[in-house]
């Protein structure tokens, strides 16, 4: 599969403190904009509740205010993130010219234990997705 790792990225114009505290709440990402329904927080595993089912997201390191990085189950609603239906999440800020370039990288879609067709599937879905989500965050912290 050529489609292993998405990567996006965004000026925002606020500091890199400002962004962080948007992208550091747990799952914020989880679900449609601005956030999910409902967050459970026990330790490093979150579990988030959407319109489109549960998911858990376990953080797997934090560097304030430059880097988070979280595995999660994104297209296995309910199951808890594991080696062949997980991907990892990558957060990282950098200040420049006064705001702050938001990347996010999310990888791991070649080892999900699923069809070709439906990985193809699970990271096109994701790709809009953060679009989506960083767009939501620019917006957030630009106000």
């Amino acid at each position: 599969m050529n489609n292993d790792r998405i990567e996006g990225e965004i000026f925002i114009n606020a500091s890199v403190q400002t962004v962080w505290e948007l992208i550091s709440q747990p799952a914020w990402w989880v679900g449609d904009a601005p956030g999910p329904d409902r967050v459970q927080v026990d330790g490093a595993r979150i579990v988030a509740d959407t319109k489109y089912g549960k998911f858990t997201v376990l953080i797997e390191q934090e560097d304030s205010p430059n880097y988070l990085s979280c595995r999660w189950a994104s297209s296995f609603p309910g199951e808890e993130p594991g080696e062949d239906n997980s991907t990892l999440v990558e957060f990282m800020l950098k200040e420049k010219d006064g705001g702050t370039w938001l990347s996010v990288v999310e990888s791991g879609f070649s080892s999900l234990a699923v069809s070709e067709e439906e990985k193809h599937k699970f990271f096109k879905e994701n790709v809009k997705g953060w679009i989506y989500q960083l767009e939501t965050v620019r917006k957030l912290a630009e106000q």
